[in-house]
């Protein structure tokens, strides 16, 4: 047996470079891992540009950041270049040493970067991965310049006093057989969502770090906690925990009820993945969103599920940039465990946000009515019974007492008919409409035209003031009842003083 001794066994470049394209980046995930390079040099704005030609079609992101001189880029460019033990700067959202160049070869075959910085030449250099498996006995075989005919792509560079710019070409896992300039503008408009949810908090304020222009179109930010919104009925304190590697800061935030929203205020907080998806922990790392939503395996028993009841439930977390090996980031930051010492804190912050979204949910949040201060009088109440739970038709509600006390001869029929309607609520259905669907069904008159309400409204306030009640009395039980308590313009249009329209 010969004696023990090492022995250097490098990657082949060729199957190393093809590996790593499979590490399962999305284009904008991608993307993302570009303008984080941006960011960690410093700029203030970074465009990126799509240009559609077919087999020829580009990305480009072009920062102006403090940029590279010749040395900087070369190590830039190096395959791990950079140790994720290494110390790094508080402000880094880098960790790995790969993320330019894993993320870029997940799209695109060529990747050029040009670089330039304060008082320094231009300088250039180029990946080709069709060039390294033509010839692999060069190695890891780096190219200076830009690819023939492609010198006038860093135009942009040349007139700025420093920055980079990165450029995608042979985009193959991008422009695909079959793939057109629709597809290829469907992912701009994806593209764009998703960077105005990850760099939100950097985006956004009346002194943003941060402009990203896509095709020259500022990048308006994603706020998934709709921070300000006057209907949104909760949030807790930011809470901090210490751990040995730094602290970690959680907020709760329960969203408004569809109700206290527009409809475009409804569709633009749903978010990229549409409500149900969203909801959960929102992990963030100097101010950059790592993950949007889920629940990070908590749960009591067992994992909790996304489900339609929690859907108004999101809780900032954010934590340094010296706890990624806790946490488990991976090199896509789209992955986090939470360390086990912080999962009976989050757990319980989790089961108090979900509660509560929960209770906004089921109750139409919360309503409470314009004038008094008192609670709405609802259409529906919930019986608990050993035998389970039902939903029973409250006959104090004021339009069912109008039809029972007007109903004479037909009391009995007009109870008949509630009593069917209370053993025949459609509720499977409902829930599995609401659960395929991701959108709760309509009811309070959404989307219904106002004559539609005032013809309901007129026929209750004459039964109720026939009977013997004031007008003005009338008005306010109205204005205190579900749903009629979103329409206090239409309610205050009944004749009769007394009530205000607020």
């Amino acid at each position: 047996m010969k004696s023990k001794g090492t022995r250097d066994i490098p990657p082949r470049a060729s199957a190393m470079m093809e590996a790593l394209r499979g590490l399962g980046y999305s284009p904008p995930a991608a993307l993302a891992d570009i303008v984080d390079n941006s960011i960690s040099a410093c700029a203030s704005e970074v465009r990126i540009g799509f240009a559609w030609d077919s087999q020829g079609s580009r990305i480009s992101v072009l920062d102006d950041g403090r940029g590279m001189d010749d040395a900087g880029l070369e190590a830039a460019m190096r395959l791990g270049g950079k140790s994720p033990l290494d110390a790094r700067n508080p402000d880094d959202l880098g960790r790995f040493g790969i993320g330019l160049k894993t993320a870029s070869f997940s799209q695109c075959r060529r990747l050029t970067v040009a670089s330039k910085a304060i008082g320094r030449d231009l300088c250039c250099l180029r990946w080709d991965l069709d060039a390294i498996a033509e010839r692999p006995e060069d190695g890891w075989l780096v190219f200076e310049g830009p690819a023939e005919g492609s010198e006038g792509y860093l135009t942009p560079l040349e007139g700025m006093g420093s920055g980079t710019l990165v450029l995608w070409e042979q985009l193959d896992r991008i422009v695909t057989d079959g793939y057109t300039a629709d597809h290829f503008g469907d992912l701009l408009d994806d593209v764009e969502k998703r960077l105005a949810m990850v760099f939100h908090r950097l985006l956004q304020g009346p002194r943003p770090k941060l402009c990203l222009r896509l095709n020259g179109r500022p990048v308006t930010p994603w706020d998934p906690f709709m921070s300000g919104h006057p209907g949104k009925p909760w949030n807790s304190p930011v809470e901090r925990r210490f751990t040995p590697s730094g602290v970690v800061e959680a907020e709760c935030h329960v969203l408004p009820h569809r109700d206290r929203m527009t409809q475009d205020e409804h569709d633009a907080a749903a978010g990229p993945e549409g409500w149900t998806s969203q909801q959960g922990f929102y992990v963030y790392r100097n101010g950059r969103l790592l993950l949007a939503g889920g629940w990070l395996g908590l749960g009591q028993g067992r994992a909790w599920n996304r489900e339609e009841a929690q859907r108004l439930a999101r809780i900032r977390l954010d934590i340094p940039n010296t706890a990624d090996a806790d946490w488990k980031i991976d090199i896509r930051k789209s992955t986090a465990r939470i360390p086990v010492a912080l999962r009976p804190w989050l757990t319980r912050l989790a089961e108090d946000t979900r509660e509560k979204a929960r209770r906004v949910f089921a109750w139409r949040g919360a309503p409470m009515a314009v004038a008094g201060g008192g609670a709405v009088e609802q259409a529906w109440r919930l019986d608990r019974t050993r035998a389970g739970a039902r939903y029973r038709i409250d006959e104090n509600h004021p339009a069912v007492a109008a039809a029972l006390d007007a109903s004479g001869p037909a009391n009995a029929l007009v109870r008949a008919m509630l009593r069917v309607i209370e053993e025949t609520v459609p509720v499977q259905r409902i829930w599995l409409d609401t659960a395929e669907n991701r959108e709760t069904p309509r009811t309070g008159f959404d989307g219904e035209p106002p004559e539609n309400v005032r013809a309901v409204l007129a026929t209750l306030f004459q039964s109720m003031v026939a009977r013997g009640v004031e007008p003005a009395a009338a008005k306010r039980t109205l204005l205190a009842t579900e749903p009629f308590h979103n329409y206090p313009a239409l309610v205050g249009e009944l004749p009769g003083g007394g009530t205000a329209a607020h």
